[in-house]
Protein backbone atom coordinates (compact mmCIF):
# COMPACT_ATOMS: atom_id res chain seq x y z
CA UNK A 1 0.00 0.00 0.00
CA UNK A 2 2.89 2.75 1.02
CA UNK A 3 4.85 1.59 -1.81
CA UNK A 4 2.22 2.51 -4.18
CA UNK A 5 2.02 5.70 -2.54
CA UNK A 6 5.69 6.50 -2.84
CA UNK A 7 5.62 5.45 -6.74
CA UNK A 8 2.81 7.50 -7.45
CA UNK A 9 4.18 10.28 -5.80
CA UNK A 10 7.50 9.89 -8.01
CA UNK A 11 6.36 9.37 -11.05
CA UNK A 12 3.74 12.20 -10.69
CA UNK A 13 6.81 14.77 -9.28
CA UNK A 14 8.54 13.47 -12.37
CA UNK A 15 6.51 14.34 -14.44
CA UNK A 16 5.64 17.37 -13.10
CA UNK A 17 9.55 18.31 -12.62
CA UNK A 18 10.18 17.44 -16.41
CA UNK A 19 7.35 20.21 -17.64
CA UNK A 20 9.35 22.84 -15.23
CA UNK A 21 11.95 22.33 -17.70
CA UNK A 22 9.75 24.56 -19.77
CA UNK A 23 7.32 26.19 -17.67
CA UNK A 24 8.18 29.25 -15.68
CA UNK A 25 7.93 28.76 -11.88
CA UNK A 26 7.49 25.07 -12.24
CA UNK A 27 10.77 24.48 -9.64
CA UNK A 28 12.13 21.18 -11.25
CA UNK A 29 15.01 20.54 -9.45
CA UNK A 30 12.53 19.95 -6.40
CA UNK A 31 10.06 18.08 -7.84
CA UNK A 32 13.00 15.78 -9.14
CA UNK A 33 14.08 15.37 -5.13
CA UNK A 34 10.60 14.65 -4.64
CA UNK A 35 10.76 12.22 -7.64
CA UNK A 36 13.97 10.67 -5.99
CA UNK A 37 12.87 10.75 -2.08
CA UNK A 38 9.76 8.78 -3.70
CA UNK A 39 11.04 6.61 -5.95
CA UNK A 40 14.02 5.58 -3.28
CA UNK A 41 11.20 3.86 -0.82
CA UNK A 42 9.43 2.14 -3.92
CA UNK A 43 11.57 1.17 -6.81
CA UNK A 44 15.07 0.66 -6.44
CA UNK A 45 15.60 0.46 -10.36
CA UNK A 46 13.81 3.85 -11.09
CA UNK A 47 16.12 5.95 -8.29
CA UNK A 48 18.66 4.97 -9.55
CA UNK A 49 18.20 5.45 -13.27
CA UNK A 50 16.55 8.89 -12.07
CA UNK A 51 20.09 9.53 -10.23
CA UNK A 52 22.16 8.36 -13.40
CA UNK A 53 20.20 10.27 -16.01
CA UNK A 54 22.18 12.17 -17.96
CA UNK A 55 19.53 15.35 -17.48
CA UNK A 56 18.11 14.90 -14.56
CA UNK A 57 20.68 13.40 -12.58
CA UNK A 58 23.59 16.48 -11.96
CA UNK A 59 21.06 18.48 -10.91
CA UNK A 60 19.94 15.75 -8.45
CA UNK A 61 23.43 15.40 -7.26
CA UNK A 62 24.26 19.11 -7.34
CA UNK A 63 21.34 20.37 -4.84
CA UNK A 64 21.78 17.42 -2.59
CA UNK A 65 25.48 17.98 -2.06
CA UNK A 66 26.22 21.31 -2.59
CA UNK A 67 22.64 22.68 -2.52
CA UNK A 68 24.18 24.49 -6.14
CA UNK A 69 22.42 25.52 -9.04
CA UNK A 70 24.03 25.38 -12.76
CA UNK A 71 25.17 28.66 -14.44
CA UNK A 72 22.84 27.56 -17.09
CA UNK A 73 19.71 26.94 -15.07
CA UNK A 74 20.03 30.17 -13.86
CA UNK A 75 20.31 32.25 -16.44
CA UNK A 76 17.12 29.89 -18.22
CA UNK A 77 15.07 30.62 -14.96
CA UNK A 78 15.71 34.18 -15.04
CA UNK A 79 14.61 34.54 -19.00
CA UNK A 80 11.35 32.53 -17.47
CA UNK A 81 11.03 34.69 -15.02
CA UNK A 82 11.70 37.58 -17.21
CA UNK A 83 9.26 36.55 -19.58
CA UNK A 84 6.39 35.78 -17.45
CA UNK A 85 6.44 39.59 -15.79
CA UNK A 86 6.82 40.89 -19.48
CA UNK A 87 3.50 38.76 -20.70
CA UNK A 88 1.78 39.91 -17.29
CA UNK A 89 2.49 43.63 -18.48
CA UNK A 90 1.64 42.72 -22.30
CA UNK A 91 -1.43 41.34 -20.90
CA UNK A 92 -2.63 44.38 -19.12
CA UNK A 93 -2.97 43.12 -15.92
CA UNK A 94 -3.38 45.74 -12.95
CA UNK A 95 -0.41 47.31 -11.46
CA UNK A 96 -0.91 46.38 -8.01
CA UNK A 97 -1.00 42.77 -9.21
CA UNK A 98 2.26 43.47 -11.21
CA UNK A 99 3.70 44.98 -7.84
CA UNK A 100 3.14 41.34 -6.04
CA UNK A 101 4.31 39.62 -8.79
CA UNK A 102 7.02 41.86 -9.30
CA UNK A 103 8.15 41.04 -5.68
CA UNK A 104 7.74 37.08 -5.40
CA UNK A 105 9.15 36.82 -9.33
CA UNK A 106 12.65 39.24 -7.52
CA UNK A 107 12.44 37.13 -4.67
CA UNK A 108 12.76 33.46 -6.95
CA UNK A 109 15.31 35.24 -8.71
CA UNK A 110 17.02 36.22 -5.71
CA UNK A 111 17.23 32.77 -3.97
CA UNK A 112 18.19 30.98 -7.20
CA UNK A 113 20.98 33.53 -7.87
CA UNK A 114 22.74 33.33 -4.58
CA UNK A 115 22.90 29.75 -4.79
CA UNK A 116 26.20 28.21 -5.21
CA UNK A 117 27.05 27.55 -9.07
CA UNK A 118 27.41 24.04 -10.22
Amino acid sequence: MMRTFWFTLGVSALILGAVGIFVPLLPTVPLLQLAAFGFARSSERLHHWLLSHRSFGPPISDWRERGAIGRGAKRLATVSILAAFLLSVLLGIKSWVLVVQAVALGAVAAFIWTRPNA
